[in-house]
């Protein structure tokens, strides 16, 4: 089951204030992006953050499942209703994770 557009646009909308929210169709559900960088999924509409050790502190309940069958383990973030909260995590997160790698050129 993919995930509703109004919430994914919800969640993105909630992260807004971390920095450039963007979201992509991938494989029939979404990638979250904050600046140029993913930090996240929206799987069958629940939200998903990258697992990193300077976020679990954070985390009011920690959560670890995959996003789909065959994922990796993200953070389940249940609670994407208090915005400051949702802000603060991503922003952790992102500074966290490595920066993206650069895209290569094609060729002509």
């Amino acid at each position: 089951m993919a995930s509703k557009a109004d919430f994914v646009q919800y969640v993105a909308d909630q992260c807004s204030g971390a920095g450039e929210i963007m979201t992509k169709k991938m494989f029939g559900d979404y990638g979250i992006y904050c600046d140029g960088k993913i930090f996240g999924l929206i799987c069958d509409d629940c939200f998903y953050l990258k697992p990193t050790e300077a976020v679990r502190p954070l985390l009011r309940t920690l959560e670890l499942c995959p996003p789909y069958e065959g994922a990796k383990d993200y953070f389940l973030i249940a609670d994407v209703d208090d915005r400051e909260y949702l802000i603060n995590l991503v922003r952790e997160t992102c500074k966290a994770l490595p920066e993206p790698k650069p895209k290569k050129k094609k060729k002509s």
